[in-house]
C-alpha cells in the first residue's frame, strides 16, 4: 500500500503520526469524525504528497482494494451491475476558501446505470448522470483554461450553462436581462452518456475501473497546473448514499439545538424517500424520524456541541435503514440567546469553565437578547424602507403619531375602548416635553440627530426602540421616507438590529419578545459578575421601575438619577411651569411645596429599591425653557390649567412673553445646572429637602440608604463650594446643601445620616480645575456627552449632518458620541489624577451613554475610575465588558 494513501471509517482512524496538513481541511474534518466514532461514510485520502502527481494506473490496485473495504461497510460494491456503490471526489485544500467543484456519482457507467435506475427510478438516474457530467466538465474547463485552449474552454462553458438549466441550478441572466428558462430532462441516462462522452478521456463511461482511474488522473492534472494549489491539496474519495434508495431511506438536516430559543432539542426536518431536498415543503419534523435514529442523531449533535463548543448544523442520509453522517458545519444565523443557553449548558457539565463562557460572547450582542426581535417570515410581504441611524436597538410595532399630544390622546382613547395601545412617536426631532410620549410608546422615529440625540438617549433609558432617518419628511400629517409614506394613525414596524441595517415596515410584523430568565440572561449576568473585582457598573435610573430593572440586570447602585425627567409627567409638568412662571414668592413657594412631595416620593422609591447601594441624584440640570410649552396645543393646555387652578383669566401673549423671557441663544452653555441654583436657590433647596425627607423616612423603616447629591455643570470650585456649603455676604446669604440637611435633621430631631456631595465633570474647565474642585466634592461623575460637546465644539444633535463628510476624508475616527475621543479621554485621566492628589479617596465614575461601550469601559478601568453608569438595558453589556477586561488583565499578569 502506498504510504501516501490513507483509509478512514467509523472504526478506522488515520494515525496521529500522519501530519494533519497532508490531509487538507476536509480530510482532517473527516478523520476527526472517525475519532469520535460517528457513522461517517468510509473513505480514502490521497494526501498532498500524492494528489498533484497521481499515476492512476500505478495506484489502481490500492484504490480498488480500499473500495472493497468501503463496500463491506456500506453494503454495496463499486462496479456491481445490480447494486452499484457510487463515489464522490472531494478536493481537500488547506485553504479555507477555494473554487473547486462538487464531484458526485462516479461509478455510473454503461454496465451499472440500469441497476442504479432500478433502485431510484429512470428519471433520477438521468438527473444524476447530468450532475456527474456537470462536475467533471468543471475540471475539464479549468484544464483547458490553464492550457490556454480558449475555444475548447468556451464550448465547455456553454455546455455547462445548458446543464445548469436542465438541473434547475440558477445562473446569470442573459444579455436581455431575462432569467434563462429551464430545460426539461427528456432523454435516458444512456443517451446522455453518449451525448457528453466526447468531452472526457476515451472510455470514461465504459467501465467503473476506467472511470476512477481517468477521474483521478484528470483531477491531478488540473491540480498540478492550478495556482490555488501549492502542493498542499489532497483528494478524498468516499461512497455515496441516497435517501431515495430502498424502502427505509430518507435525507435531512437539522441544528443541534433550537437556533432561536437555545432549547436543547434538535431542530430540523427529514424527507422520506428523497435524495436531498432539505428545505422542501414535504419535510417532517426531525422528532418524528423514529426513536433509534433520533437517539443516534442526538448523540451526534450533542457530541459535536461538546467538541466545537458551538451550535452545529448536520446533514445526514438514511439508506436502507442505515444512518450516515454526510456533513456538519458551523451556522451563522443563530440568536444570542441560543449561544448563551449552549454555553451555560457546557459550563454546567464542566465541558468549559466560566471564563470561557464570559469570553465567548461579544458584549454588544446582548442588545439582541434584551429587546424584541422581528420574526423574518412576518415581514416578507410588507413594504419597507431600509437605512438610518440606530438610536436604540430592538423591534417595535405601533400606530404612528406625529406629536406628543396627539399620541397621548390616541392612547387614552385606546385604553378606554380596550383597543390596541401600541404607538410610535414620529417627529422631526424630540424635546424634553416629548419624554412622556416616548415613555408610553413602543418606539420613536425621528429625522434629526443620531445615536446621542435626545430621542435616542431617552429611548435607551426607557428600553424603547429608536431610529433616526435623516431623509424623513412630515407634511399635512403624512410622513414620507424614501419610497414609503404613511399617515397619522397607520401601523408601522421599526426594526433596529444592533448589527445590520435598520428598517421601517408599513404594517405589523410578528415580534419575538425577550424573557431574561428563560433566555439564560440572568444566569449569564451572574456568571459575568463573578469576575468583577473593584470596578463595578451602576445604572442611570429616574424611576423605581428603572432602578428595579437595572438591579435585576446586575447594577450596583444608581450612578445618575436625572431629576429633570421626573417633572415631565402630565400631572407634574403644570406644577413645575407654575413654579417657573409664578408672579410672586408665595405662588412659587406653593408650587415648590407640591413638587417637594412629588420628589420625596420619587427618591423614596429609588432609594428603597437600591437599599444598601449608592444612589447618585443629580440636581436639576436642564435649562428652564425646556419645561415650557413647545407648540400651540401644549400652550393652550397650560393656559386652561392656569385659568382653572388660579381662577383668573390669562392671555396668550402674557404667557408667551414669560416664556420668551427664558429664551436663550445657546441653552446648552446657558442658564442651566448649578447656574439655575445660583439664580433660583429655592429649586435646589426643595430637591435637597426631598432627598433627605425620603432618606430619613427609609432609615426609620430600617432601610439602609446611601444618597449622593451631584451638582451639575460646574466650571470652577467656587460654584460647588457655594452650593454645597453656602455663603454669607453683606446683606445676603446662600444656604448650602449641608445647611439644609442640618436644619431638616434638627427639625426632625434625628441622628445624622451618611451622604456625599459631588459634582459632574462635563466641562474642560472643570477637568482642568479638578484639583481645586475635589476640595469640596467627595466624588466626580464624568458626563461624557457634554464633555465631548464642549471639548470638540460639536453638537451631538447636529453632528450627524456632516459626520459622513468627515468620515469620508478621515477627519475623525468613528462617532465621538459612541467612542470616547482621545482628547476627552485625556481630560478624564487628568481630572482623576488631579482630583486624587487633593483627595486620595475620591470616587470617580462615568455616567454618559459612553459607559456601555466595551472600548470605553476598558479605558475607564485603566484610567482609575471606580465605575461606569449606563441605562438599565445597557448594564449587562457593560458588566460583560468589565468581566472580559478583568479576565484579560488576569491572563496578562500570568
Amino acid at each position: 500500500m502506498d504510504k501516501r494513501i490513507h483509509f478512514f471509517s467509523q472504526k478506522d482512524v488515520i494515525p496521529s503520526t500522519i501530519e494533519p496538513e497532508l490531509l487538507g481541511i476536509r480530510g482532517r474534518q473527516l478523520n476527526e469524525f472517525a475519532e469520535l466514532g460517528f457513522p461517517i461514510l468510509p473513505g480514502i485520502i490521497l494526501d498532498t504528497a500524492l494528489a498533484s502527481g497521481i499515476d492512476g494506473k500505478a495506484i489502481k490496485k490500492d484504490i480498488m482494494f480500499l473500495l472493497d473495504k468501503c463496500a463491506s461497510l456500506v453494503g454495496k460494491k463499486y462496479g456491481d451491475a445490480q447494486n452499484p456503490m457510487l463515489l464522490k471526489f472531494v478536493i481537500s485544500s488547506n485553504l479555507a476558501v477555494t473554487t473547486y467543484p462538487a464531484l458526485h456519482n462516479f461509478g455510473l457507467v454503461k454496465p451499472t446505470i440500469e441497476g442504479f435506475a432500478n433502485w431510484v427510478g429512470k428519471d433520477f438516474a438521468a438527473h444524476e448522470i447530468l450532475f456527474l457530467v456537470r462536475g467533471m466538465l468543471k475540471i475539464e474547463e479549468r484544464i483547458k483554461e490553464l492550457e490556454g485552449k480558449d475555444g475548447e474552454q468556451k464550448e465547455i462553458i456553454s455546455c455547462g450553462k445548458t446543464l445548469n438549466r436542465m438541473l434547475g441550478i440558477s445562473g446569470p441572466s442573459n444579455e436581455l436581462g431575462e432569467k434563462e428558462k429551464p430545460i426539461k430532462i427528456t432523454k435516458s441516462a444512456d443517451e446522455y452518456m453518449d451525448e457528453y462522452a466526447h468531452y472526457f478521456p476515451q472510455g470514461f463511461f465504459d467501465s467503473t475501473e476506467n472511470q476512477i482511474v481517468l477521474t483521478m488522473t484528470e483531477i491531478s492534472r488540473m491540480l498540478a497546473m492550478d495556482d490555488q494549489n501549492d502542493n498542499d491539496t489532497a483528494l478524498v474519495i468516499q461512497p455515496m448514499v441516497y435517501g431515495n434508495y430502498g424502502k427505509d431511506s430518507c435525507s435531512g438536516d437539522f441544528f443541534s439545538r433550537n437556533v432561536v430559543t437555545g432549547q436543547k432539542k434538535l431542530q430540523g426536518e427529514f424527507f422520506r424517500g428523497k435524495f436531498n431536498e432539505a428545505g422542501g415543503a414535504s419535510g417532517q419534523s426531525i422528532e418524528k424520524i423514529g426513536d433509534k435514529h433520533l437517539k443516534d442523531l442526538q448523540k451526534i449533535a450533542w457530541t459535536l456541541e461538546d467538541r466545537f463548543k458551538e451550535i452545529r448544523q448536520v446533514r445526514f442520509t438514511v439508506e436502507n435503514g442505515k444512518l450516515w453522517l454526510i456533513e456538519q458545519r458551523l451556522i451563522d444565523q443563530k440568536s444570542t440567546q441560543a449561544d448563551i443557553k449552549l454555553l451555560l449548558d457546557l459550563a454546567d457539565r464542566k465541558i468549559v469553565d466560566k471564563a470561557y463562557v464570559a469570553k465567548a460572547i461579544e458584549p454588544p450582542r446582548l442588545n439582541e437578547i434584551l429587546h424584541p426581535v422581528i420574526d423574518p417570515a412576518s415581514v416578507k410581504t410588507l413594504k419597507s424602507y431600509s437605512g438610518g441611524i440606530a438610536g436604540a436597538p430592538g423591534a417595535a410595532i405601533g400606530r404612528a403619531y406625529f406629536t406628543t399630544d396627539s399620541l397621548l390622546e390616541a392612547r387614552k382613547l385606546a385604553l378606554q375602548k380596550g383597543e390596541d395601545a401600541r404607538f410610535i412617536l414620529v417627529a422631526i426631532s424630540s424635546f424634553a416635553e416629548d419624554v412622556k410620549a416616548i415613555e408610553v410608546s413602543t418606539g420613536v422615529l425621528t429625522a434629526e440627530g443620531g445615536y446621542s440625540a435626545h430621542a435616542s438617549v431617552v429611548a435607551r433609558q426607557y428600553g424603547k426602540v429608536s431610529l433616526v432617518t435623516p431623509g424623513m419628511k412630515i407634511k399635512s400629517k403624512v410622513a414620507s421616507i424614501g419610497n414609503i409614506t404613511f399617515k397619522e394613525g397607520d401601523y408601522i414596524t421599526l426594526n433596529v438590529p444592533y448589527y445590520g441595517e435598520p428598517s421601517v415596515f408599513l404594517g405589523t410584523a410578528k415580534l419575538i419578545e425577550p424573557d431574561p430568565k428563560e433566555s439564560g440572561l440572568l444566569d449569564f449576568i451572574a456568571l459575568s459578575k463573578s469576575f468583577l473585582k473593584k470596578f463595578h457598573v451602576r445604572c442611570n435610573a429616574d424611576t423605581p421601575r428603572d432602578a428595579s430593572l437595572a438591579l435585576s440586570f446586575g447594577a450596583e447602585g444608581v450612578g445618575l438619577c436625572r431629576t429633570e425627567h421626573m417633572f415631565f409627567k402630565a400631572e407634574r409638568i403644570m406644577v413645575f411651569r407654575d413654579m417657573i412662571l409664578s408672579d410672586n414668592p408665595d405662588e412659587r413657594k406653593k408650587a415648590l411645596a407640591k413638587l417637594q412631595v412629588m420628589q420625596t416620593e420619587d427618591f423614596y422609591g429609588i432609594l428603597k429599591v437600591m437599599a444598601g447601594k449608592e444612589v447618585t441624584i443629580r440636581l436639576l440640570d436642564a435649562p428652564l425653557h425646556e419645561f415650557m410649552p413647545q407648540n400651540d396645543e401644549s400652550l393652550a393646555e397650560y393656559i386652561g390649567h392656569v385659568e382653572k387652578t388660579k381662577k383668573r383669566k390669562i392671555s396668550k401673549s402674557e404667557v408667551v412673553g414669560s416664556i420668551e423671557a427664558l429664551h436663550e441663544f445657546n441653552p446648552m452653555l446657558g442658564h442651566r445646572g448649578c447656574r439655575i441654583a445660583v439664580s433660583y436657590p429655592e429649586i435646589y433647596a426643595m430637591q435637597v429637602r426631598a432627598i433627605f425627607d425620603a432618606a430619613y423616612k427609609l432609615r426609620d423603616e430600617k432601610v439602609d440608604v446611601h444618597p449622593e447629591i451631584m451638582v451639575p455643570i460646574v466650571m470652577n470650585a467656587s460654584e460647588l463650594k457655594l452650593i454645597a456649603y453656602g455663603k454669607k455676604i453683606e446683606g445676603s446669604s446662600y444656604t448650602g446643601i449641608v445647611d439644609i440637611e442640618e436644619a431638616l435633621r434638627e427639625e426632625k430631631g434625628a441622628a445624622p445620616i451618611e451622604f456625599q456631595i459631588g459634582t459632574m465633570i462635563e466641562l474642560p474647565a472643570a477637568a482642568l480645575g479638578a484639583g481645586d474642585i475635589a476640595k469640596y466634592g467627595r466624588f466626580f461623575s464624568f458626563g461624557t456627552n457634554d464633555l465631548t460637546q464642549t471639548t470638540l465644539g460639536i453638537s451631538r444633535d447636529d453632528f450627524t449632518a456632516f459626520m459622513p463628510d468627515y468620515t469620508l476624508f478621515d477627519l475623525i475616527l468613528g462617532n465621538p458620541f459612541s467612542n470616547l475621543d482621545p482628547r476627552v479621554k485625556e481630560l478624564i485621566a487628568l481630572a482623576v489624577q488631579r482630583g486624587r492628589l487633593t483627595r486620595p479617596d475620591l470616587v470617580c465614575g462615568l455616567c454618559g451613554e459612553h459607559g456601555a461601550n466595551p472600548g470605553n469601559v476598558r479605558f475607564c478601568m485603566d484610567a482609575g475610575l471606580n465605575y461606569v453608569s449606563c441605562s438599565p438595558y445597557s448594564v449587562p453589556i457593560a458588566l460583560l465588558a468589565v468581566a472580559q477586561a478583568e479576565l484579560e488583565n488576569a491572563e496578562s499578569a500570568k
